[in-house]
């Protein structure tokens, strides 16, 4: 009997697995040509400031997630986890053919904003999990979670890049609806793949929460969510150890963001003004590199690291990683685009591959010598870097549009300069940092 509950469980978490891998292909497909689809909208519709309308495409995603998860999560607690996932697959085949097909870069804003709103379920996904996992299991059924996102992100920027402007690429797609919108088909491919997902989920994945422990988990509405979320994030602030440890984490999300921005921005721009020239299919590969090197570092490389090195150690170097990287990009030259930018892309994506675990863990053994509640300090950490995901892309596409055409000191690269300089401050808050409550200050 025993043995055939844990067939079910890895079954459920397989098909969780698949879920969350299918729908994070999804996201990434759009990563490659979000940039060229605003820009044609903004040429079309007479606007020149293109990396500011990037910059507010980018932030509707992370901001209208940050507003609608809480929602998500408390009608999970009500009804159950399976509905509300299947609301969101069928929210992300709407919103991603809604992108596509998009004629203004307002209706664009409105389906990355409802994108953002349905996918709300990858927390639904984890409280999931949560469900059917003894404590002693959850930190390795979690990062099922972790390794859809990796997968996801390396497989979807490379898709989604191949099958932009179908028409420029192969004859049987010219005059037809994909030469009106080059970036439909990747974004049918999306929500293809979302259907997909939902016809597993509804075939094969059962409810993991019991009717009778539905409804009496929370009795917050969305408003007294986010005021708790926000009395969480100020309280924990304001904490020992736990509030410079949030500084750092939304300070290195905030100058990483500002690049998600501005890469594509300077990669596709035209090498006689300094950029590379870059199509679709080429910024697509890049950002398979960059995921498939996450991978590594997670799979593979950190938990020797962690054994040998204590994560207070860590940090700082993720952070001097991550910055050298970032402040590299813009000097990468047409002659040598790949031989510079897949090392520099390799050495970011160490730096964040490295510098993600790392945080999480060093805040856990922080909370836990504190004496501080685990998903208290854990969920304001997450909203500390979900506010630099929303502040991010807009300031970097604000500074490239100021920037993009000056001289001197304030050119293009500015923006990347900036990147590598909140890094830096980063790096001076993570220095201060205690040791870990478990390496005894030996450190």
């Amino acid at each position: 009997m025993e043995d055939s509950e844990q067939s079910t469980v890895r079954g459920q978490l397989l098909i969780l697995f698949l879920v969350t891998f299918i729908d994070m292909i999804g996201f990434g497909i759009v990563i490659p040509f979000l940039t060229y689809l605003v820009e044609d909208l903004a040429v079309e519709g007479g606007i020149t400031a293109i990396g500011l309308w990037v910059g507010l495409v980018m932030t509707a995603y992370p901001m209208a997630q940050f507003l609608s998860a809480p929602l998500w999560g408390s009608l999970s607690d009500r009804i159950g986890r399976r509905p509300i996932l299947m609301i969101g697959l069928v929210g992300n085949t709407f919103c991603f053919a809604l992108f596509g097909l998009a004629p203004t870069l307002f209706i664009a804003i409105v389906a990355r904003f409802l994108a953002g709103f349905f996918n709300g379920n990858i927390a639904v996904a984890r409280a999931y999990i949560g469900d059917i996992s003894r404590p002693e299991q959850m930190a390795s059924r979690m990062g099922l979670i972790g390794a859809s996102f990796g997968l996801g992100f390396t497989f979807g920027p490379f898709i989604g890049g191949e099958l932009s402007a179908p028409a420029d690429r192969w004859a049987v797609f010219e005059g037809t609806i994909f030469d009106a919108y080059p970036y439909l088909l990747p974004c049918l491919v999306a929500s293809a793949l979302s259907i997909v997902s939902l016809l597993l989920a509804r075939t094969r994945l059962p409810e993991s929460l019991p009717k009778e422990a539905r409804g009496n988990t929370s009795n917050l509405d969305w408003s007294g969510t986010m005021k708790s979320s926000f009395s969480s994030l100020i309280t924990s602030m304001r904490a020992p150890a736990i509030g410079p440890l949030l500084w750092v984490t939304m300070l290195y999300s905030f100058g990483f963001t500002i690049m998600h921005a501005v890469f594509i921005l300077f990669t596709e721009m035209s090498p006689d003004a300094g950029g590379l020239g870059f199509t679709e299919a080429q910024n697509g590969r890049v950002f398979a590199v960059i995921g498939l090197t996450g991978i590594v570092v997670q799979g593979g490389l950190i938990r020797p690291l962690s054994k040998r090195f204590a994560s207070r150690s860590m940090l700082p170097v993720a952070v001097v990683i991550t910055g050298i990287g970032l402040g590299a990009i813009p000097y990468a030259s047409v002659e040598y685009a790949w031989l510079w930018l897949l090392p520099t892309c390799i050495v970011i994506s160490t730096g964040s591959g490295i510098f993600q675990p790392t945080s999480s863990s060093l805040m856990a053994s922080y909370a836990q010598d504190g004496g501080k509640e685990l998903g208290g300090v854990m969920g304001a950490m997450e909203s500390a870097s979900a506010f630099a995901r929303i502040l991010g892309p807009v300031t970097g596409g604000l500074v490239w549009t100021l920037t993009v055409d000056g001289s001197g000191w304030l050119t293009y690269r500015s923006v990347f300069h900036l990147c590598a300089t909140i890094m830096f401050l980063t790096l001076l808050v993570s220095l201060r940092l205690p040791s870990e409550p478990s390496s005894g200050g030996s450190e």
